[in-house]
């Protein structure tokens, strides 16, 4: 049995949108903010990984309602000052967290 790659763009858009009870047109506009990971494939997919970055993104976004100038900020923050262990281990606590706020607290937002 192959172990998972967390890594592996299978993914798509739709199905995170699902999986984070927000709509794709949301996450669009993230991705449009360049809030979410970057991907040059036309059709795009997202990894696991990446996963918890678009629902730490959309956390911020529609919970702590932080604008997407600080969404940037706070993820380049996490990208240029925490090496790849620490920046897993501050997600998998954050996924925690989320985990714990109950769906009809996490509103989508449609303007930032």
């Amino acid at each position: 049995m192959a172990l998972l790659d967390n890594n592996k763009d299978v993914i798509p858009l739709s199905s995170i949108s699902e999986l984070l009870t927000a709509k794709v047109r949301t996450l669009k506009m993230y991705e449009e903010k360049g809030l979410l990971p970057h991907k040059k494939e036309v059709k795009k997919l997202y990894s696991i990984n990446d996963i918890k970055i678009i629902s730490f993104v959309h956390y911020l976004a529609s919970v702590k309602k932080i604008n997407a100038n600080g969404i940037k900020y706070i993820i380049e923050m996490l990208q240029s000052n925490m090496d790849e262990k620490n920046r897993t281990d501050f997600l998998d606590l954050v996924e925690q967290k989320l985990e714990k706020i109950s769906g009809p607290e996490v509103t989508d937002v449609e303007t930032m």
